[in-house]
């Protein structure tokens, strides 16, 4: 009988250590799965209390508080939901942020968030509105986070993101297209210079001329991202060969701390990565290659890591630069 008894104190015993050890394990996995939005609320809070303090205006806590909680909510949503339910955390980030600043700070509060704002705010040596919203969110952020605007706070890509086409079968076009890119960048640039310099025109900050030009740069940006979408069947066509902001956003994407990457042994080679990405970036080859997924195109939707069937892709923070871009291509599918 004791026997008996000890048997079943000793089993109960090594349930318990069972349920405990798979307990901590579940905890620790939750933690690790929820990293990436941890630093990037972590990030942007330290930023927001740093201006705050350094500038003694408050509505910088409120501003890149709200915008890092947007994200990293969205981030942690897209991370714990169900597979089917994931895009709805990406969706809620991007309605939260889009609208924010679009709405709020564009149409509200007279700032021009477009290019041309924050090139004509650098020329008036104005350190305030579009220029720290570049510098945090196109030129210094991407160190750390890439070109994860794009693919979470960007407003033009929040309207575009409801359209049908999310995944391009077929490829991108030549690489000749995406110089419009760059001359979309010349040309705004020498419209501001021409401005400035040959009429005088010196506009005021936050006032309305400011949404003037937002109004006006934004019809275009919508108008042409509408119709390059249907015209190509593809959501993300605008980015790919218009969108000027591109040009700033991969000087320093390269040095992104935040990617995807894949473990080259797990990986079937199955192909559900390359045709699910909605930047046709060719994330098989990369993996195979024993390398991150150093495209600067890559616009950190997490996607891929989605599709996967062997889930062997994930978001890692390592030190790398990004390499030769692999881009699935119409004339390479051919």
């Amino acid at each position: 009988m004791l026997t008996t008894v000890s048997t079943g104190i000793v089993g109960g015993t090594n349930k318990l250590k069972i349920r405990i050890t798979n307990s901590v394990e579940k905890y620790i996995y939750g933690l690790i799965k929820l990293r990436t939005p941890l630093i990037i609320f972590i990030s942007f809070w330290a930023i927001a209390i740093g201006l705050w303090q350094t500038s003694g205006n408050i509505f910088y806590l409120f501003n890149f508080g709200y915008i890092g909680t947007a994200i990293g909510v969205g981030i942690g949503l897209y991370v714990l939901l169900p597979v089917k339910n994931k895009p709805s955390g990406r969706r809620f980030a991007q309605l939260l942020i889009g609208t924010y600043m679009l709405g709020f700070l564009g149409i509200i509060k007279l700032e021009n968030m477009q290019l041309e704002g924050f090139f004509f705010y650098l020329l008036s040596g104005y350190f305030a509105g579009s220029v720290i919203h570049y510098l945090v969110a196109k030129i210094l952020g991407p160190i750390l986070f890439g070109r994860g605007f794009c693919g979470w706070a960007c407003w033009t890509a929040m309207a575009l993101d409801f359209l049908p086409y999310k995944k391009n079968k077929i490829g991108r076009l030549t690489k000749k297209w995406e110089l419009l890119r760059y001359i979309h960048f010349g040309f705004s640039l020498l419209f501001v210079f021409l401005f400035w310099f040959v009429y005088q025109y010196h506009p005021i900050p936050m006032s309305k001329s400011e949404l003037a030009w937002l109004v006006g740069g934004n019809t275009f940006y919508f108008a042409s991202a509408f119709i390059l979408a249907f015209a190509l069947k593809d959501n993300r066509a605008f980015c790919k060969y218009l969108c000027p902001i591109t040009v700033l956003l991969k000087i320093t994407a390269r040095f992104a701390f935040l990617k995807i990457e894949g473990n080259k042994d797990n990986c079937t080679q199955c192909g559900a990565c390359n045709k699910a990405c909605p930047m046709d970036i060719n994330i098989m080859e990369y993996v195979k290659n024993g390398e991150r997924v150093l495209s600067t195109e890559c616009i950190f939707c997490l996607t891929c890591t989605t599709i996967c069937p062997e889930t062997t892709l994930n978001s890692t923070f390592k030190m790398d630069i990004g390499g030769k871009e692999r881009i699935r291509r119409i004339e390479s599918a051919e």
